[in-house]
């Protein structure tokens, strides 16, 4: 095999500087950040137990996995119904109810979680705050006598109504917790997609 022949041409060009657009971290640099990597906590999550503090009568445990990006939480659940099996339709039912969950589907354009930032500026919401908790109609899957579901946790700006409704009860606004929650949601529009 003949070899190739390489000419350089000699030019008046001299380099004066040169831009590195680098990449922020290489593969399995966790030490600056999660960039293009997801990063396991040890079991059981903090969510978890959390939860358990507020409502003992729950059974929970987690895995917390953290991923870079700002836009809230996707929790995935795995529920059983008080009195046994329950099916998508019945969780469907009972999701729709409730003003603090909105339920959404992918082909109306909810495809992750940025979807519902995007959506709550579209309300009109200051900062884009979603006040509710997402819920993937999509997502909802029986499995023997549990559903399984996915939810979008909008962590800077879900902590609102439940901090209403907690100076609400301190300072015993009214005169129940229900009508509490409806003066709150009523303030904050929670629920107005349903109208």
């Amino acid at each position: 095999m003949a070899k190739a022949k390489t000419t350089v041409k000699k030019t008046t060009a001299k380099a004066k500087a040169s831009s590195n657009i680098r990449r922020v971290a290489d593969p399995g640099d966790y030490h600056r950040g999660l960039t293009n990597a997801l990063q396991m906590d040890k079991a059981p999550s903090h969510q978890a137990l959390d939860l358990m503090t507020i409502m003992p009568h729950i059974e929970a445990t987690g895995i917390l996995v953290h991923t870079p990006v700002t836009h809230g939480h996707i929790i995935t659940v795995v529920a059983h119904g008080k009195n046994g099996k329950i099916t998508k339709d019945q969780a469907l039912a009972a999701f729709k109810t409730h003003n603090r969950i909105r339920v959404v589907n992918i082909d109306e354009g909810f495809l992750g979680n940025a979807s519902f930032f995007r959506y709550a500026r579209d309300l009109g919401n200051p900062r884009g705050d979603m006040y509710e908790i997402g819920l993937w109609e999509d997502s909802i899957v029986e499995s023997g006598d549990n559903i399984m579901y996915a939810i979008n946790i909008p962590q800077e700006s879900v902590t609102i109504p439940e901090t209403m409704d907690g100076i609400r009860a301190a300072l015993k606004m009214q005169g129940d917790s229900a009508s509490a929650t409806t003066e709150t949601n009523k303030y904050l529009g929670l629920g107005k997609w349903k109208k």
